[in-house]
Order: structure tokens, then C-alpha cells, then sequence
């Protein structure tokens, strides 16, 4: 390679889902539409070169683990963030970091907004 690859990202982009977060007794009972994106940080130089998808994070296995997590009803979308992430890096050690957003569709407050959600920035310290 010419070229020295110091970080390398796999990205999922607006994963919708119907789940049933939420203080509300409501939100719980109904549901709502959630949106998810997520960055996660893999050393990716060896796939770079050899186009080998065993060499890569495999975005459907992540996209398994963030719909099992999106399943299980959380009062608070920080819950549902912090669960997705444990499960990634306790599945994929590899994986160095995580940004993850959750957001709820039309969250139920006085007022015209589309969502509301919340974004964590994960470290996979090892030294926990």
C-alpha cells in the first residue's frame, strides 16, 4: 500500500425501527419509530488491501445486535445506547470505539419536533 491507514470506520446510516422506549406508560404500550446510526471504529487496513470480507466488520452481524437491543423496551433512549454498544464490543472486541445515536419520531411534547435522541461516544478500554 501506499498509504499508511491510521483509523478505519463501519457506518450504518438511519436504521429504522418500531420499538417500545419510553417513560410514558403510552410509548411503552404502542411504540413509537426510532432512528439508530452508528460509527464504529475497526482496524480496517487489512481488508483495505486484501478485499476480503472475512478481514472486515460485517455491518449485517452489527445490524443484528443493534435489533435485538432496539427490542427490549428501555425507559430512556441513554439505556438503549449504552446496551447497544456493550453488546458490540462484548461480540466484536476488535471493534475501538463507538458513536452511537438513538432517536425517537415525533416524541411526545407540546411542540412541532421531528425527534429527539441521544448520542454516546463509547471506548472499548479493555482495562476495565
Amino acid at each position: 500500500m501506499h498509504y499508511e491507514l491510521k483509523k478505519g470506520y463501519v457506518i450504518l446510516n438511519n436504521l429504522r425501527f418500531h420499538a417500545r422506549h419510553g417513560v410514558m406508560p403510552q410509548e411503552r404500550a404502542t411504540g413509537g419509530e426510532f432512528i439508530v446510526n452508528l460509527r464504529a471504529e475497526y482496524p480496517l487496513a487489512k481488508a483495505a488491501e486484501s478485499d476480503d470480507v472475512a478481514d472486515t466488520l460485517n455491518y449485517a452481524e452489527l445490524f443484528e445486535i443493534i435489533n435485538k437491543e432496539m427490542q427490549k423496551p428501555s425507559c430512556l433512549l441513554e439505556n438503549v445506547a449504552g446496551r447497544i454498544g456493550e453488546s458490540i464490543f462484548k461480540a466484536m472486541p476488535e471493534v475501538r470505539s463507538i458513536d452511537v445515536t438513538v432517536a425517537k419520531k415525533n416524541p411526545p411534547m407540546w411542540g412541532d419536533i421531528e425527534s429527539a435522541a441521544v448520542e454516546l461516544h463509547l471506548i472499548n478500554d479493555k482495562t476495565f
